[in-house]
């Protein structure tokens, strides 16, 4: 019954983005964006946004590999379709998905929650850092001589530059921060746990369970061979949603160089900082932007291949992956933190 209500709420979810992006930018204007472009163009758009998809996959099983058995490639790739859904769902992107994803993770590797939070919010971490300095270091060599990328170039310096330093002070500082993540957290998870417990958990759980997350992520200095496959993973999902937005340009009957798309593909997760379930809007306008400044095609064109591309994009992770949230196990109370 569990499984088929969270079926249920997967589907009238994914139903409701989709619904909620065409009333944004206009079910008028996708349908006559959908008839310009070249039948095959759609049709290769299509299947690169289902490959770009399942690549997210390969960091999935990479990060989860240290828990427990890990999980299987196919179970790899449910998990990442999943984690697409609550993506698209969640108001700020990964930053509140992945805590829910985590809850999932926990439960199918039977760790604890906070281990499952820790390799997930590592995976995260390094996708991200890697997908900007890849973009940064291309945009340097072909962007450089273009004063209008200038502001683009600045943008991922210092996105970089500020995960880099966040990252450095969080591991430096985390004593500290243990110390008041315990404090804070320990009434809530005590009142939480209440709820189903005779025992509620108290501040020694609480202790354990920060100290296992702070543990998971510096556990992977030992492990650089799961950092490469979730670098590999990330590189794979910017290069083929590149490549879905140049084919997209190319079906529209516009010429584009492939190369300086690739470089501002990381640029719209800023617009995951804004509270807008599937960042409707901010995300197309700030890649439509990018892609105008880049690549120097008209603004209307730009923004077609934004359309056709989210068009896409958002349904499949929506639908698809609220169905595979349905046949998750995300609930179920035991005793590891």
């Amino acid at each position: 019954m569990q499984q088929l209500l969270r079926f249920g709420v997967g589907i009238t979810a994914g139903l409701g983005i989709l619904v909620g992006y065409l009333y944004t930018v206009g079910a008028e204007t996708v349908l006559s964006r959908m008839t310009v472009i070249a039948p095959w163009a759609l049709a290769v758009v299509a299947l690169l946004v289902i490959l770009e998809g399942l690549a997210d996959g390969i960091g999935v099983w990479a990060s989860i590999a240290p828990l427990g058995d890990g999980i299987s490639k196919t179970r790899s790739v449910q998990f990442a379709l999943a984690g697409d859904f609550f993506d698209t769902l969640s108001p700020a992107g990964p930053v509140s998905s992945e805590p829910i994803m985590a809850r999932f993770f926990s439960v199918e590797t039977e760790t604890g929650y906070s281990e499952a939070l820790g390799v997930r919010s590592t995976a995260k971490y390094v996708k991200s850092g890697v997908q900007i300095l890849f973009s940064g270091a291309l945009g340097l060599f072909i962007l450089l001589d273009s004063p209008d990328a200038t502001p683009i170039l600045f943008m991922l310096g210092i996105s970089f530059t500020g995960l880099v330093l966040f990252g450095g002070i969080l591991l430096r500082s985390r004593t500290r921060l243990s110390t008041g993540l315990v404090v804070g957290l320990t009434p809530l998870v005590s009142w939480i746990s209440g709820l189903y417990r005779d025992q509620p958990y108290d501040r020694m759980f609480v202790a354990t369970a920060v100290d296992q997350y702070w543990q998971r992520i510096v556990d992977f200095r030992e492990t650089p061979r799961l950092l490469l496959f979730i670098a590999v993973g990330g590189l794979l999902e910017q290069l083929l949603t590149a490549t879905a937005l140049w084919v997209a340009l190319t079906g529209l009957g516009v010429d584009s160089v492939f190369l300086p798309i690739l470089v501002v593909i990381p640029l719209p997760q800023v617009a995951s900082a804004i509270p807008i379930p599937g960042s409707l809007g901010a995300y197309d306008l700030l890649l439509g932007g990018a892609l105008v400044v880049v690549t120097g095609v008209p603004s209307a064109i730009a923004t077609a291949a934004v359309l056709l591309f989210r068009t896409l994009s958002l349904p499949f992770s929506a639908l698809v992956g609220g169905i595979c949230v349905g046949y998750l196990c995300g609930w179920r109370p035991r005793d590891k933190p």
